[in-house]
């Protein structure tokens, strides 16, 4: 019966020849460090009869190997086992697959092109062959086919998803899943999972928005009855429209808001005695100065990072000040940058500004940070002691300017002179 509670030791079907084989982890309650988990998570694998074999598709912790294994041999014997295929290498999904190599060491293995060398590094196994495939590539269980389709970073390099075409189920890897763990596995029977799909989304996906959109322009032709995610319940009400919510938190908004040919720049800052605060106007002023930039200015002291963050993304320029207190920029600031980890901020242009009192290195540290966050810091950034001048506020003003016409491609650097040129 489709649908039925999960024992310790059964196989679930979720269609014709096709059982969820998986493991769940009900008392997980951190995942990767990063990931909270109020419900713990499920393992998701799968197994595939055709008339010709079984495949199955990915594995579980290496941990709970023990029920994947009573799962798999309740519907199928080691023998049978012609394919095994993992869409994605970390441990959790490949944790339970030497143990699978050893009971069926017949069968191939299937692996995209980029995990070669990350799936032999974690087997330690160099004798061993894989197949690599990509998108176009299938493999057959004689009335059955199943198809490969890359889908690259999402969330590593490695990432695949796996397509049944006769029955029209999608085996999505992370793509589409989330740590839930219920043990009606369906997403028309568990409890309500929509804040664990966004939240997931939010933290493993959301640095990939334009790998979310280039894959899905691959799986929407194919109109899934059914998706099978490697963590959480198994999407066979409405699949379709957990696809679009991923389109639709992958599309830019802020796009919809600014005029043909304006680009978005951001200055943050924040300040303990108010010099900090009168550079950064002044560099909104600069800014201000050049047509087509829509300049915005925002004191940290005055959010928490997460909605700065959204700006952030969608922004195409990053200015953010800070004091030096104690020989470092102030927490509000590195709480801010470290947050910009879960999304893509490559390409930014970005600077630091910052007063101080006797040392200053605030602004270096920040500028090595938006570095590391590999966006682009053209300027050395901008350090003026203590109370800032007239003289030095026009040199905030222009600063702000440099950085705008920068961003719209129009600064040229003074030319320096060569006075033996002129002799």
């Amino acid at each position: 019966m489709l649908g039925m509670r999960t024992s310790n030791d059964e196989a679930v079907a979720i269609g014709p020849g096709v059982w969820w084989i998986g493991a769940l982890d009900p008392d997980l309650r951190s995942f990767d460090i990063i990931l909270k988990t109020a419900n713990g998570t499920s393992y998701n694998s799968y197994l595939v009869r055709g008339s010709e074999g079984v495949a199955v598709i990915d594995t579980v912790k290496k941990e709970f190997a023990e029920a994947f294994f009573a799962r798999l041999e309740s519907v199928a014997d080691y023998a049978e086992i012609r394919h095994i295929i993992i869409n994605h290498l970390e441990p959790d999904h490949t944790g339970a697959l030497p143990e699978l190599l050893r009971r069926a060491p017949h069968a191939q293995v299937y692996i995209s092109r980029r995990g070669q060398t990350m799936l032999k590094a974690l087997l330690k196994d160099e004798g061993r062959e894989y197949i690599p495939v990509q998108t176009g590539d299938r493999c057959s269980l004689g009335d059955r086919e199943l198809h490969f389709l890359s889908t690259p970073f999402l969330h590593w390099p490695d990432t695949q998803c796996t397509w049944l075409e006769q029955e029209q189920m999608l085996f999505s890897g992370d793509l589409f899943g989330c740590h839930f763990c219920d043990n009606r596995l369906f997403n028309d029977q568990v409890g309500d999972f929509r804040f664990s799909f966004e939240y997931y989304y939010a933290h493993i996906m959301r640095p990939f928005k334009q790998h979310v959109i280039d894959a899905l322009e691959i799986l929407d032709p194919l109109q899934p009855r059914l998706i099978a995610p490697a963590h959480g319940p198994i999407l066979r009400d409405r699949p379709r429209d957990y696809m679009q919510r991923y389109r639709d938190l992958s599309r830019p908004r802020l796009r919809n808001e600014l005029g043909e040919g304006e680009k978005s720049l951001l200055i943050f800052y924040i300040s303990a005695y108010g010099s900090t605060t009168a550079m950064a106007r002044a560099i909104y002023a600069g800014v201000s100065e050049v047509e087509g930039v829509r300049a915005s200015l925002y004191d940290l002291e005055g959010s928490e990072a997460g909605p700065f963050v959204d700006l952030i993304e969608e922004a195409d320029a990053l200015i953010i000040g800070s004091p030096t207190i104690n020989g470092d920029a102030v927490k509000p600031v590195w709480d801010l940058l470290s947050s910009l980890v879960v999304i893509d901020s490559k390409g930014k242009i970005a600077a630091a500004f910052g007063s101080y009192g006797w040392s200053g290195e605030a602004v270096r540290m920040i500028s090595d940070r938006l570095r590391g966050l590999k966006m682009r810091v053209p300027h050395e950034g901008l350090r003026l002691k203590l109370i800032p001048t007239d003289d030095e506020l026009g040199e905030c003003r222009a600063f702000g300017k440099e950085m705008a016409e920068r961003l719209m491609g129009r600064f040229t650097a003074p030319k320096e002179i060569d006075y033996a040129d002129l002799v």
